[in-house]
């Protein structure tokens, strides 16, 4: 039997992906943000309110990365998520992270989070609070590639937000082969 638990904003995973822009003053800034994901090809889709000192910071520069939070920066993420920028200026610096600017956009990659996607403002709308943006180049550093290349979840040890409980997660193990393991049903 199935409980009903009402309207919530509840699914899993729940990425956690920190936001970096910069200000006006050039200085770098991040939040944490959960609710958000690819929505087309070469585009990403946020919810983050207009009252984000991010927020202004992409309106102006136009510009943004989304860095994937890993399980080893979790409490450097999770404090960029309680601590607003508007507040405290140095929160990268409180938070012990290091900026490099994009080679692609108008935004800094955070050296300690060793993937990102790199974007371009498409559009926002402060009331529905939507975000979206093109997806100009995704980077990673090294450290993170496996024998062909190509980006590790386990060697990234992604985390995930879980929203019941509010609780951060590490992604698990590969269960299957996407593409492919239901061909067997065709």
């Amino acid at each position: 039997m199935r409980k009903n638990f009402g309207a919530k904003p509840w699914t899993y995973p729940q990425p956690v992906f920190i936001l970096a822009t910069y200000g006006g003053d050039g200085t770098p800034d991040a939040m944490n943000a959960a609710w958000g994901g690819i929505s087309d090809d070469k585009e990403l889709s946020m919810c983050i309110s207009a009252g984000h000192k991010t927020t202004a910071n992409i309106l102006a520069r136009k510009a943004f990365t989304v860095s994937m939070a890993t399980a080893d920066q979790m409490a450097a993420c999770d404090y960029v998520g309680i601590e607003s920028g508007n507040k405290v200026a140095n929160k990268l610096e409180k938070a012990g992270w290091h900026t490099t600017k994009s080679e692609f956009v108008d935004a800094p990659l955070i050296d300690e989070l060793p993937m990102a996607v790199e974007c371009r403002l498409v559009s926002y709308d402060p009331e529905s609070c939507r975000l979206v943006g093109e997806i100009v180049n995704v980077s990673a550093d090294e450290c993170v590639l496996d024998a062909d290349g190509k980006i590790d979840p386990d060697k990234l040890q992604p985390i995930i937000f879980d929203p019941i409980h509010n609780a951060y997660r590490k992604l698990g193990e590969k269960v299957g082969n996407a593409f492919q393991d239901g061909a067997k049903l065709k």
